[in-house]
């Protein structure tokens, strides 16, 4: 009897273990696939003239699809450089941080939303602190903000705003270390320093 309790955890285990890692290999293939992808579209636009005009209104040229990338974030004080994809559903979260669709993309007039998962692409965001610079870049705007802003909400407290100038608000869960379903959410918010 504890021979066959003792084998069947263990297959449980190998079970689970292959689920995660099967889990994070996607992950990382979904965020090669999304870096690539934003690497030929800077490369096209580069000799596109066409995207003058749309740099000018500073919009994008419709709808995005879900999972294309739409921006590149650097926060150079936690080393870090992610592209963003659009949208927040689970299979855009696994690939990078994601911009929530309706919000401006960074640089555009408006509250730029970008959230990713505590424990992949923003763990190290805990550390970010006020006053440190954030870069990020998409077609139509290069720009560098500042952290004006930490706050920790309970997870279904409205937090989200809209703004006429250009914000920057990344979100995740918090606490950052927390096992299991976090309580409460991790907002940080910076406004532009060159635009």
């Amino acid at each position: 009897m504890r021979r066959r309790l003792g084998i069947g955890f263990l297959v449980l285990g190998a079970l689970l273990l292959g689920y995660v890692g099967t889990t994070w290999a996607s992950g990382a293939i979904a965020r090669d696939r999304a870096r690539a992808a934003w690497e030929a579209e800077q490369a096209r636009s580069a000799v596109e003239s066409v995207r003058a005009s749309l740099a000018s209104v500073g919009a994008p040229s419709g709808p995005m699809a879900a999972g294309a990338p739409v921006a590149r974030l650097i926060i150079p004080s936690l080393g870090l450089d992610e592209i963003v994809v659009e949208g927040v559903g689970d299979g855009e979260l696994n690939a990078g941080p994601g911009h929530l669709p309706g919000s401006p993309l960074p640089g555009s007039s408006g509250n730029s939303i970008i959230s990713a998962h505590r424990d992949r692409h923003f763990r190290s965001l805990n550390d970010l602190g006020v006053g440190d610079v954030i870069e990020t870049e998409t077609r139509q705007h290069r720009v560098t903000w500042v952290v004006k802003d930490i706050q920790v909400l309970a997870a279904h407290a409205p937090a989200l705003f809209s703004t006429p100038e250009p914000v920057l608000t990344l979100t995740t869960c918090w606490p950052v270390r927390f096992f299991g379903p976090a309580p409460d959410r991790l907002l940080i918010t910076a406004v532009p320093i060159d635009l």
